[in-house]
């Protein structure tokens, strides 16, 4: 379910950076060669950070990724070591779109990253620079956060290959752009703007319709509009980079003011109350938009303009929710051409209506509100999206249900009155949504937290119940191993980590698993939690050679490690039972 409002999600109202659904992130196959440390690189050859060149009061600084790996922006941050020593904005290169289903959308650099420092050094102190910076594998495995220090004290020579751009980097997607064009037409097919195309095309173009000179105003009218929307996202792209709201976005400070905000958009939509610009000012663009002079070029320009700040109710919410979405992606220049994309969509009808094709375009009707509708309960889907990231798993399923429900109700699901064929179909619909309320209730109340499936598996099984033992320490890690040792019991080790994406889909789709629950029965089953990345954590990686999670280890009763059934990295759950065999042929 999630996946599905998701999806229809990126398609109307919020899509960015929509190349990461379709993410290329090979999973390891039943036939594929057995996972193990050889498969991944250290981190500093993963991730060679190198310092370019210092020179007038800005150091250049040059990551160069392996094949293959990929850093996360979000978690790039520069120290001086001399607090006398001054840093400057960070100039970062455009960066590639991913989306993950589990923290929502990322963006991270492949090939080489060129990145610029301005600082203030006027005494010409010697000054370290601090860098932090954090990584992952397409194979499935991430580094925990590294910080390395450079010496800006003079010039450094060119050391890599290059041209200075993000060699993967592709720019803003044209699949995103095609999407806002998407969401801005789907816009226009609201009862409070569809009505409004004829009484525009007659201000615009004075009541004559078809022709070049028709379709020239047209475009003159919807190019400026499209660019102030574009001025809309840029800054508020520009607003989101000053704060680093992308890496905000993980608190719940940010998360629930978002979320509440995304709902009452929603609850605009669905014409509880109208969002509009103060009085004053709208009266003021009123006044001045009726004086320009339809009919000329500067006049449709003008008008265009204005149009994009006295946008209707039925855009308002919508777009006010993209702007916020972009000021979380803190990209300016991707904001602005999402948005620009976003007002072209909008201005597509008009454009058509201007050149004699008003007869294509649809009538006015009932169905506009549910248009208008649909755009409040995907309103209401981001909400809960953002929320699923602060509160428990089982009341986040619980709200998903929710939704569902109250979607159902809304297509007259429970409404036993004669119906259309179309109002039938809805109501089928809405059967379907009720059935998957019901599920994820009865999910929420059993502990379930997964969207896609609100009905968790079972895990109690004859031997017992599938028992985590969670450590953070060395000392803890050591304890367990002890008592393994001592009860001689076999013991698997997972290393986890909060941010570690890979870990997460391990742990629902492998270790869940009935079989292998069923399987691990009798083994001592470890989690270490590595979210802290502190240095003690770090060295107990080192202990093991492992570079970060995900990480599955198998010891024997003695304690001893089966290396042979090592996992490093994402793997399936057909490769798992493999390891399980071998593990069982060594103990």
């Amino acid at each position: 379910m999630r996946r599905l409002l998701s999806l229809w999600l990126l398609l109307f109202i919020l899509p960015a950076g929509a190349a990461g659904l379709f993410d290329n992130r090979p999973s390891p196959s039943l036939g594929a060669p057995l996972n193990n440390s050889a498969d991944f690189l250290p981190v500093r050859e993963a991730f060679r950070l190198s310092l370019v060149s210092v020179e007038e009061g800005q150091a250049r600084l040059r990551f160069t990724n392996a094949p293959g790996y990929y850093l996360y922006r979000h978690r790039l941050q520069f120290k001086s070591s001399d607090a006398a020593v001054s840093l400057g904005q960070p100039r970062l290169p455009e960066a590639q779109p991913k989306v993950d289903e589990y923290f929502g959308e990322v963006e991270v650099y492949y090939g080489i990253t060129d990145i610029v420092i301005p600082f203030e050094n006027p005494e010409n102190r010697p000054v370290a620079l601090q860098v932090s910076y954090q990584g992952c594998a397409d194979k499935g495995l991430c580094y925990p956060p590294e910080t390395e220090t450079l010496q800006l004290t003079g010039n450094a020579p060119d050391d890599s290959a290059g041209s200075g751009a993000n060699a993967a980097e592709p720019g803003v997607s044209w699949t995103s752009l095609a999407l806002f064009f998407l969401a801005g037409l789907g816009l226009t097919f609201t009862p409070c703007v569809l009505p409004m195309l004829p009484i525009l095309s007659a201000v615009v173009l004075h009541g004559r319709n078809g022709g070049l000179r028709s379709f020239l105003l047209a475009l003159a009218y919807v190019l400026p509009m499209a660019g102030g929307f574009a001025v809309l996202g840029a800054l508020m792209g520009l607003f989101g980079a000053e704060l680093n709201l992308q890496a905000r976005l993980q608190s719940p400070w940010v998360l629930v003011p978002f979320a509440l905000f995304f709902a009452l958009f929603a609850l605009a939509m669905f014409g509880l109350f109208e969002l509009r610009l103060p009085q004053a000012l709208s009266g003021r663009l009123d006044r001045l938009a009726g004086n320009a002079r339809g009919g000329s070029f500067f006049g449709a320009a003008l008008l265009g303009s204005l149009s994009s700040l006295l946008v209707s109710p039925c855009v308002s919410a919508p777009l006010a929710g993209a702007l916020l979405y972009i000021s979380a992606s803190g990209d300016a220049w991707g904001g602005g051409l999402k948005l620009f994309a976003l007002g072209l969509g909008m201005g597509a009808p008009l454009i058509l209506f201007a050149t004699g094709g008003g007869t294509l375009l649809p009538k006015s009707g009932a169905w506009m509100v549910t248009v208008r509708n649909a755009f409040g309960v995907l309103l209401l889907a981001v909400a809960v999206w953002m929320l699923e990231r602060v509160l428990p798993g089982p009341l986040a399923l619980a709200l998903w249900g929710l939704l569902a429900a109250g979607t159902a109700l809304f297509l007259g699901t429970l409404e036993l009155t004669p119906k259309t064929p179309r109002q039938k179909l809805a109501q089928l619909l809405g059967l379907v949504l009720l059935a998957y309320a019901l599920a994820a209730w009865t999910g929420a109340l059993q502990g379930g937290s997964d969207p896609l499936r609100p009905l968790p598996r079972a895990t109690v099984l004859a031997g017992g119940q599938q028992s985590w033992h969670e450590v953070s320490t060395p000392a803890g890690l050591d304890a367990q191993l002890e008592a393994a040792r001592n009860s001689g019991q076999p013991l698997l080790l997972d290393w986890y980590a909060d941010w570690c994406i890979s870990c997460k889909v391990i742990e629902r789709e492998v270790l869940n698993a009935p079989e292998v629950v069923e399987r691990l029965q009798g083994y001592r089953l470890i989690r270490f939690d590595i979210t802290a990345s502190n240095a003690a954590q770090r060295a107990l990686l080192d202990r093991h050679k492992l570079f970060g999670p995900p990480a599955l280890l198998f010891f024997d009763r003695q304690g001893r490690e089966i290396v042979e059934a090592r996992v490093v990295g994402e793997i399936d759950r057909p490769g798992f039972v493999e390891r399980l065999n071998l593990a069982g042929q060594r103990l």
